[in-house]
């Protein structure tokens, strides 16, 4: 018992390293554990003191918990039993592969990527590229939504800055859990959507198990209370107009609601710019077939663009891009929304529920119309386009879109003002026109539309189509 046992030196330090492991592990990691855990309840009970929606422990459950609760719900399990009688394709082969859908939809919020860098990083980029104002907000009616009730704001698409500015304006109502196509998933830009709390969509995938996974987790994640930001129409519009709304996310959504067990809220968010920063992407395609001009997206070209952005700003002289408003309109209760068109959407037998959710779908992008506001420029190309060829006088020009301004606020529209000067707006729309040569300008001081660039004064006035 008392004898000497000799080792060698490397076994020595082996047993000595696998000790110090044990008592980290047994010892000093529960203890650092419960540090940082406390540390991040402080820090979650702060932030939903501040903001006006909570953040619910949904979506601070560990991922993996997510993605297994997924694969084991009812229906995925039953879409792969369904699946594997109508190929014959295994079961386990089948499950592993809605495992790996869950694991390509399920985000991952950290706190710290959202509140520490996302909001802070969606802040400095908004109002380094804009003069960024907030628009028409019912704040007694948003304050009004009750606590357990799963907020959806449901937005108009008019730039893949929606993103950013939304996430900057709401940062301090909400987190945003988006839904982002294929475009996102791109090494590390992938992690930090995903970290940011977004989660990835296959748009227009025929893959019937994929859909019943990716509905399921929309339904979970919004039967939990997480609060999310939608855009119906589902793409970039390309003609500035209103696109018709696309069905799925809001078809998942509302699919089981039931009142009893909390509403769904929709906020309605009408966003516009005085220049979206892909205008000409957007309307490439338009523009060659009417004059076979081609806007081609180039790297080395993004590259300059974006270092003459940086530059012009270090020397003063940028102007940035205009105003950009965002506008939060009063809620929209399903529960409510429910009872005024006698319509349960979990009585709804299948095959007629498109018409049900088309119908709610159209009046939510009415209620996100009616706030879009009202910019600068978007008032001028109306006013350039009715004139055509026309050459007009600054005080003649000043009166027509004063007039459409009285037009539109007589109707309820958002018009924004900046400084509440009109003339000064009238001004400052005159002026991002004419830096981007959409007008001329003649030594006289008379003004008149550029007709070669009629598509794109085109998209800035079909912002405000719906509203004229």
């Amino acid at each position: 018992m008392t004898s000497l046992v000799s080792l060698p030196f490397w076994l020595l330090a082996l047993l000595c390293l696998f000790a110090a492991i044990g008592v980290v592990d047994r010892v000093f990691a529960p203890s650092v554990r419960w540090f940082f855990r406390r540390r991040v309840n402080q820090a979650i009970d702060e932030l939903n003191q501040r903001l006006d929606t909570r953040i619910r422990p949904f979506r601070l459950t560990q991922r993996q918990s997510q993605v297994e609760r997924l694969i084991y719900d009812t229906k995925v399990v039953e879409a792969v039993d369904a699946e594997a009688r109508a190929t014959g394709e295994p079961r386990a082969v089948l499950m592993k592969r809605a495992e790996r859908y869950a694991h390509e939809i399920v985000p991952s919020l950290s706190l710290t990527a959202y509140f520490g860098v996302g909001t802070r990083l969606a802040r400095w980029i908004s109002e380094f590229v804009y003069r960024v104002r907030l628009g028409y907000s019912d704040d007694e009616a948003l304050k009004a939504v009750p606590a357990d009730a799963t907020v959806v704001f449901v937005m108009n698409h008019r730039s893949n800055m929606d993103y950013v500015l939304v996430t900057y304006m709401a940062s301090r109502r909400a987190s945003l859990s988006y839904a982002v196509g294929e475009w996102a998933r791109i090494w590390l830009l992938e992690s930090l959507i995903r970290s940011m709390g977004a989660y990835f969509i296959r748009r227009n995938s025929g893959d019937e198990l994929y859909r019943k996974v990716l509905g399921r987790y929309v339904a979970m994640a919004t039967r939990e209370g997480v609060t999310q930001a939608v855009f119906p129409e589902g793409g970039l519009s390309r003609d500035g107009l209103f696109k018709e709304p696309k069905l799925g996310l809001l078809g998942y959504m509302v699919a089981e609601f039931d009142a009893a067990q909390g509403d769904i809220v929709f906020v309605p968010v009408g966003l516009n710019y005085d220049r979206v920063i892909e205008d000409r992407i957007l309307t490439a395609r338009a523009e060659k077939e009417a004059s076979g001009r081609d806007f081609r997206t180039r790297p080395l070209a993004i590259a300059a663009f974006a270092w003459n952005l940086v530059w012009l700003r270090l020397r003063g002289k940028l102007y940035r891009f205009g105003y950009a408003c965002v506008s939060f309109g009063k809620p929209i209760s399903l529960g409510q929304w429910q009872k005024d068109h006698g319509i349960e959407f979990r009585a709804v037998p299948r095959d007629a529920r498109f018409g049900a959710v088309q119908l709610l779908a159209d009046d939510l992008m009415k209620a996100v119309g009616a706030i879009v506001p009202a910019l600068p420029v978007a008032l001028a190309a109306h006013v350039f386009l009715q004139r055509g060829e026309e050459w007009i006088r600054e005080e003649e020009l000043k009166s027509a879109i004063f007039a459409l301004m009285d037009r539109l606020e007589a109707e309820g529209a958002h018009v924004h003002i900046p400084r509440a000067d009109r003339d000064y707006a009238v001004s400052a729309g005159l002026r991002m026109l004419a830096l981007r040569h959409m007008i001329d300008v003649s030594e006289l001081g008379l003004y008149r539309a550029d007709l070669r660039e009629r598509l794109l004064l085109q998209y800035y006035a079909n912002s405000i189509a719906h509203l004229v």
